[in-house]
């Protein structure tokens, strides 16, 4: 009985609990852990295979657009149509819509910069539609409208005492005014683009030199990629939308998504595929899939670039990332049995929006992102009855990785840090996929992206909030951190007991995973 008594009862019962884990651990593993974890190996490989094939799919057609010079855009003969324009001052008329929403430090940049594109003054109306909720900003922004009406431009002031349907539904309300319906073509600009002064004249003559055409589409240009390493890492993303993605729809299919921004329409194409509709979170490319199966082609000019900000504050950029990925899955639902039955568009276009546009790059290349190379390959770890070949676990990725950084060669060298950070982000865009196909909470979500102003501005917020004042609940992120301790945890079960070298992999995820679990990155803004 003494002995029971002065026996260290914790080393006992932390024993006792570990054998119990340890043996329940070993019953299921090889009947149940294995199996399972081989199907989703074998998932997760079919998906990474599909992606990879995409990938360079992308890379033939766009290494032959390129070295054979068939760039769609350049087919078009624009110089004969702008010499008529100017010889018989035939000009259409033009709508520019700015919609915004409390965009207290961008306003001005973007009413300014339409404001002054090249355009005949009594040809051109500017639509603002202001959707702020706080009056001192509304007031700011009816000044900067009254200023220009000053200077001879043609200024419409539009608000709503409503938000419904967000972007779309402004969008919407817009183009019902009564002095919409001379206008030919609509051009639309977030509220934090600045397009060069040609714009109207490098878009326009597409439109009017071939009726088939239903919309123009410019690239973007990134005026504060160099604010920090995250907007770097956003810049080569997105390069590779643009200089490929859109770029070889433009070239293939003639389709491709609309960005929401920085594109001209044929306002009869709009409402031909029925107008704005506020059913998803990505009004922009539900527009465009409907134009598409009513016969419209769109095109894209890849050398014209309209100046905008990225996100710098991870906050901001983690709801874009949300509605970017979610939107499209939801729409996938929504459209795909009505893409299926259009008989107006061809086999071959049907499965590229079905299968290329949709489901690879939409909905696989987040999944396999994530459950592959962030919970399956770490997983063959702690189980060595499942093994990988390095041609799918290093090669495939890194060939599908080096194809999409080509895009952006000055930034080659953040290649290492660019993998990690889309790795992290892809746990977001994963979740936001699967509820978008469910239908499930947060489907509709709408946070307007926040946006700082311009690239000094930005440096400035940026040196003056070093110490950043928000709270801690709002940096701490949990699931992050939970991958973390996961691949944490497997790299130090590799180190001690696997025969290659995989935990170097698998640390320097598990610290990406933290850094960005206790928000320490972007830019920080003071509350």
């Amino acid at each position: 009985m003494r002995n029971l008594i002065f026996e260290e009862p914790g080393i006992r019962v932390n024993t006792n609990t570990t054998q119990s884990i340890n043996h329940a651990w070993e019953r299921i593993r090889v009947p149940v852990v294995v199996p399972a974890l081989h199907l989703a190996m074998y998932i997760c490989i079919g998906m990474s295979i599909m992606l990879f094939l995409e990938r360079i799919y992308m890379a033939i057609v766009i290494a032959g657009v390129k070295c054979f010079g068939r760039k769609r855009y350049t087919k078009y003969k624009l110089e004969s149509v702008k010499e008529d324009l100017e010889k018989h001052k035939n000009y259409p008329m033009v709508l520019v819509q700015i919609p915004m929403f409390n965009e207290k430090e961008v306003y001005k940049l973007s009413i300014g910069a339409v404001c002054g594109l090249s355009w005949p003054s009594d040809r051109l109306i500017v639509q603002v539609l202001d959707d702020s909720t706080n009056e001192v900003l509304r007031t700011l922004v009816d000044l900067e409208c009254r200023k220009w009406i000053e200077r001879g431009i043609n200024v419409k002031y539009e608000t709503r005492n409503n938000r419904n349907g967000y972007k779309a539904g402004a969008l919407k309300e817009g183009l019902k005014k009564q002095y919409v319906d001379d206008c030919e073509f609509v051009v639309i600009f977030d509220a934090d683009f600045q397009p060069d002064e040609d714009f109207l004249w490098r878009t326009i003559p597409y439109l009017l030199d071939n009726p088939e055409l239903a919309l123009v589409q410019a690239r973007w240009k990134f005026v504060n990629a160099d604010e920090c390493l995250m907007t770097r890492l956003q810049e080569m993303s997105l390069d590779y939308h643009f200089s490929v993605e859109q770029e070889v729809g433009s070239s293939t299919c003639s389709f491709f998504g609309f960005n929401g921004t920085a594109g001209v329409w044929r306002i009869q194409a709009v409402n031909d595929a029925g107008g704005w509709k506020d059913r998803t979170t990505v009004e922009d490319m539900d527009l465009a899939v409907r134009a598409s199966l009513k016969g419209w082609k769109f095109v894209f000019v890849g050398d014209l670039a309209v100046k905008n900000e990225l996100p710098s504050t991870f906050k901001a950029y983690r709801f874009q990332q949300h509605r970017w990925s979610c939107g499209p899955a939801n729409l996938f639902r929504k459209m795909m049995k009505e893409i299926m039955l259009c008989e107006r568009v061809s086999i071959w276009k049907k499965f590229h929006l079905i299968y290329g546009f949709f489901f690879v790059r939409k909905i696989i290349a987040h999944w396999v992102t994530f459950f592959f190379y962030c919970v399956v390959i770490p997983a063959t770890i702690l189980v060595p009855e499942v093994h990988l070949t390095k041609p799918l676990a290093i090669y495939l990725p890194a060939t599908i990785t080096i194809l999409n950084a080509a895009c952006t060669p000055r930034s080659f060298h953040l290649l290492v840090f660019w993998i990690l950070f889309e790795n992290v982000m892809s746990l977001h865009r994963s979740k936001a996929t699967i509820i978008g196909l469910l239908e499930a909470n947060r489907v509709n979500e709408w946070v307007v992206t926040e946006k700082l102003g311009n690239m000094m501005k930005q440096k400035y917020s940026a040196k003056a909030s070093k110490r950043p004042r928000s709270r801690i609940g709002e940096r701490i992120h949990v699931l992050e951190l939970l991958m973390g301790m996961y691949m944490l945890y497997c790299a130090i079960y590799n180190m001690l007991f696997g025969n290659d070298h995989f935990f170097i992999y698998l640390f320097l995820q598990a610290g990406a995973f933290f850094i960005v679990g206790v928000g320490y990155v972007g830019t920080f803004v003071p509350n």
